[in-house]
């Protein structure tokens, strides 16, 4: 066995304390908890999900509805309670199940809503269903519904570390670009709005504070993780974890993330401070396992090369569709082609206006689409600069108008059989003067949605 391949195994086979697992378990439920609990209680639920007549569906889950008042009330309650039942490692593993398939069914909704860390946390939802984090300091343990461990298999622990490590170094790499370097963009134009921030809100009015905290946040996010993993510098590393994400949460509302992101880098710890933390919390509840089981056995060869393999698909996974976007041309900030799903994370500026035309079949005559008759405020806002959205809509209106009597003003009655739709859009990057987004003489409805690149973009002149 090579040197390499004794690496690979001791990261994934090794024998491992379960405590940073049980303590990323609590604090993932308990973050999870407060943060569904702040989206019912805001009333996000009704204005989200209720409320649109119309949702941007990803494309390939157009099978995803919304529910009504009724069914979307059941489901963010069985989400609520999922996350609470993860917390006390209660029925974990259905908990798990039922937290990821709630969480990210809502997600699938409505694409208006994409945040990327609500994509982190079906990420960490997901592998939490695979991964033993119930069997120590947890309600399962102690009502014996499940055997403890004091010892679990290193891959399970790295392959959150991984996780982690995809959201820093992604971001980071997003960052190595001219506007965010050299132009300071875009919190150049968002910090002088920061005034009154207490201490450093003065701070904000000057033009080298959007470059150090360019420069300042590309270097964090590219080598924060390699700070975090050496044990002499750890601690300096996490104090500049609450010092970006508090500084980030302070002056950006950016919900409940760089709370998430502060508590879930505590996984990069040893496991001694992780098991102070679970005996703390034991001593506390007197919570005594009925069932105990010491030793860890080594999975079969068989099942070790089933996960190296599962584990290498994820891997790789989550290394490619960050970097999809190489496969389209143009400029990512202006086409958005690839953006989303690639951990870019407050990168851009971006402002649209958005009129569609449905057009009379036999002469040059359109009418004029009110977008706020289909969209709410904040759809129609993001729909206007992200062009797979405009083609969707589009797809509605051609929908919408199909096989239908359109009666003009001097009661000529004109039938739609195949509506055609255009759109004139204008965008602006960087608040650098807005230009026409794309083609507006091309059928909308004729094009099909996919993956392919969208050449009615018309190109970036800056």
């Amino acid at each position: 066995m090579t040197e390499i391949k004794r690496w690979l195994h001791k990261l994934t086979f090794s024998d491992k304390s379960i405590a940073p697992l049980v303590v990323f378990r609590i604090l993932f439920g308990i973050m999870m908890f407060l943060s569904t609990l702040r989206f019912i209680l805001n009333g996000w639920v009704y204005d989200l999900y209720i409320q649109p007549s119309y949702f941007f569906t990803y494309l390939g889950f157009d099978w995803v509805k919304p529910f009504d008042l009724y069914g979307i009330s059941l489901l963010f309650g069985l989400l609520l309670l999922s996350t609470l039942f993860i917390a006390l490692g209660f029925f974990y593993r259905i908990s798990s199940i039922v937290f990821f398939i709630c969480f990210t069914y809502i997600e699938l909704i409505d694409k208006t809503n994409y945040l990327n860390h609500y994509y982190f946390i079906s990420l960490v939802a997901f592998l939490l269903m695979f991964l033993p984090a119930n069997k120590g300091c947890s309600l399962d343990a102690y009502l014996g519904l499940t055997s403890k461990r004091e010892k679990v298999q290193a891959w399970s622990i790295n392959i959150l570390k991984f996780q982690m490590a995809v959201v820093y170094i992604f971001a980071g790499i997003s960052k190595l670009n001219y506007d965010w370097l050299f132009e300071a963009q875009p919190l150049r134009n968002w910090l002088k709005h920061q005034t009154d921030l207490p201490l450093i809100g003065e701070l904000m009015q000057y033009e080298f504070t959007a470059y150090l905290f360019s420069w300042g946040g590309a270097l964090f996010d590219l080598l924060i993780v390699f700070i975090l993993l050496n044990n002499r510098f750890r601690i300096y590393g996490y104090a500049l974890v609450i010092l970006f994400h508090g500084l980030t949460a302070v002056m950006f509302p950016i919900g409940v993330f760089p709370y998430v992101m502060i508590v879930s880098t505590l996984i990069f710890f040893s496991a001694d401070f992780h098991e102070n933390i679970v005996a703390w919390i034991q001593n506390r509840i007197s919570l005594k396992p009925k069932n105990m089981l010491q030793i860890e056995l080594k999975p079969p060869i068989k099942r070790q090369q089933s996960i190296s393999f599962l584990l290498s698909l994820y891997i790789l996974i989550q290394l490619v569709v960050p970097l999809r976007y190489l496969a389209y041309p143009g400029d990512l900030f202006w086409t958005e082609q690839g953006y989303r799903f690639s951990w870019r994370v407050m990168l851009i500026e971006k402002a649209g206006y958005a009129q569609f035309f449905i057009h009379h079949p036999e002469n040059e005559t359109k009418k004029l689409i009110e977008n706020r008759d289909y969209l709410t405020p904040q759809q129609e806002k993001m729909m206007s600069t992200q062009p797979d959205m405009i083609l969707q809509f589009a797809h509605h209106l051609r929908d919408q108008y199909s096989d239908t009597v359109i009666i003009e003003s001097n009661g000529a009655e004109i039938n739609l059989k195949e509506p055609k739709v255009t759109a004139e859009v204008y965008v602006s990057l960087f608040n650098k003067g807005s230009r026409l987004f794309i083609d507006s003489d091309v059928n909308l409805s004729k094009i099909k949605r996919g993956f392919h690149h969208k050449d009615w973009i018309l190109q970036n002149e800056n």
